[in-house]
């Protein structure tokens, strides 16, 4: 039964978000919802773990709002309120037409923007190895690449596409995924990296830089976008800004690559503090060029506005979408796909199919590749003995699968985050996403099939 009600509460959900219907009311009713038909029918309880009710149903479904409102504003919503801040400062100085100006030339050199967002996507891929957050790889992207590749001529949606994906595989040896995939299939996490996930994301990486160039490329071209790239005399008309500003924008990602694993571990460094020294530095600059103290001030609550911006547009999403995800588990939709999967009797490719579609339905319906992969994780050696087969064979594709298919969710951090960075719907974006994630997908199953089955 409430299997049934989380199907029509769904395709409800999905219905009207299709309509243009806003879609955080929406995800917030869908989930409240779940969460009442959960409790009613005796299946589950809105408040997670053993945090105590509130004493009445209606009371612990806003305890869980509140809750989840309050840890992702002093983590993850942080994070994407201080880089929306810095993005608008920057563009508010002309730091960001700074650097659209340095790297422009030699790109228009290419005659193809295309190749480029291509190239930025596998670059991308590869500072993921350095910066485990999908999210906060893309909001460092979404402050350097993005103008440029929109300078390049490409569409709005077309870079945020590529920038939201850059980080589909969770490929780091560092990454919480891949030390519990790792441990749970008994392997040291870095042997784990180098013998397994190199070799599927080495097949993976070029097939998704060509599904981006030729899926964005006839998108635009069907969305009658015309590639005209920007024409510098226009840039540099009546601009002031000196050249040197172009650094600016990228002092965020080489604060968190020089003091990370690669460099300097001795210093710890994070998104939020590398945000607000960029800002503090660019208000030196604005001081040293301007010489007016109180301008460089006052400019200050550019800053600011953004904080708030990401805040209304973006975080509230991101509560949304956990709500009607926190209602799917209540009402026992995960597990019963769980009791459904173990009880399925397929062999041990049908099994490995079976674990894999689940994981990737559930990590686009619940728009997180964590929350399924460490479900099922822990089951994953018990079925994995049954069928006469090493866990990592099982392992493996099911945590590629979830990081794959969460960029195809619209209500994801990581597609919700970009695309309130570049204004544009984050529905309208997981339509970019999604051929170029499925060619993902098949060729993390073809990889893992053909390497180690």
């Amino acid at each position: 039964m409430g299997l049934v009600i989380s199907l029509i509460v769904t395709f409800w959900v999905g219905y009207l978000i299709v309509k243009k219907y806003k879609p955080q009311p929406v995800l917030f009713i869908g989930g409240m919802i779940l969460m009442f038909a959960g409790v009613a029918l005796g299946v589950g309880k809105i408040l997670p773990g053993k945090t105590a009710s509130t004493g009445l149903m209606l009371f612990d479904a806003y305890e869980f709002i509140k809750a989840t409102f309050s840890s992702r504003a002093a983590g993850l919503g942080l994070n994407i309120m201080a880089v929306g801040g810095f993005a608008k400062y920057m563009d508010h100085i002309g730091a960001s037409r700074a650097l659209v100006k340095m790297t422009i030339k030699p790109l228009l050199r290419l005659k193809s923007p295309y190749v480029v967002l291509a190239a930025c996507w596998v670059l991308g891929m590869f500072l993921g190895l350095c910066i485990n957050s999908a999210s906060g790889l893309a909001m460092l992207l979404m402050v350097t690449m993005f103008p440029v590749l929109i300078s390049l001529g490409v569409s709005r949606l077309s870079a945020t596409a590529a920038i939201a994906t850059t980080l589909c595989l969770d490929w780091s040896p560092s990454d919480t995924g891949t030390i519990l995939s790792a441990t749970t299939a008994g392997l040291d996490p870095v042997l784990y990296w180098t013998n397994y996930q190199v070799p599927i994301a080495m097949l993976v990486i070029p097939v998704v830089a060509v599904l981006h160039f030729v899926v964005q490329k006839w998108m635009d071209k069907r969305d009658g976008h015309v590639v005209k790239p920007i024409e510098l005399e226009k840039v540099e008309e009546n601009d002031t800004t000196p050249g040197f500003y172009a650094i600016l924008p990228t002092i965020p990602l080489a604060l968190i690559l020089a003091f990370s694993n690669l460099w300097i571990t001795w210093i710890k460094m994070d998104i939020i503090k590398a945000m607000f020294i960029g800002v503090t530095l660019g208000m030196i600059f604005e001081y040293m060029r301007l010489r007016d103290g109180k301008k460089v001030f006052t400019d200050l609550q550019v800053f600011f506005d953004g904080l708030g911006m990401q805040m209304a547009n973006v975080i509230t999403l991101i509560v949304a979408g956990e709500t009607f995800a926190r209602g799917l588990v209540v009402i026992g939709t995960i597990d019963s796909i769980i009791g459904s999967a173990q009880s399925s009797g397929f062999g041990g490719a049908g099994m490995i199919l079976v674990m894999i579609a689940i994981i990737a339905v559930s990590s686009v319906v619940m728009g997180s590749g964590n929350a399924p992969f460490f479900a099922f994780a822990a089951l994953t050696p018990t079925v994995a003995a049954k069928m006469g087969l090493h866990p990592v064979v099982m392992l493996l594709p099911m945590h590629f699968a979830a990081s794959a298919a969460r960029t195809m969710s619209p209500i994801t951090a990581v597609i919700v985050v970009a695309a309130g960075m570049a204004n544009i719907s984050p529905f309208d974006l997981v339509k970019r996403t999604a051929i170029p994630m499925a060619g993902a997908l098949l060729m993390i199953v073809l990889g893992n099939f053909i390497l180690f089955y």
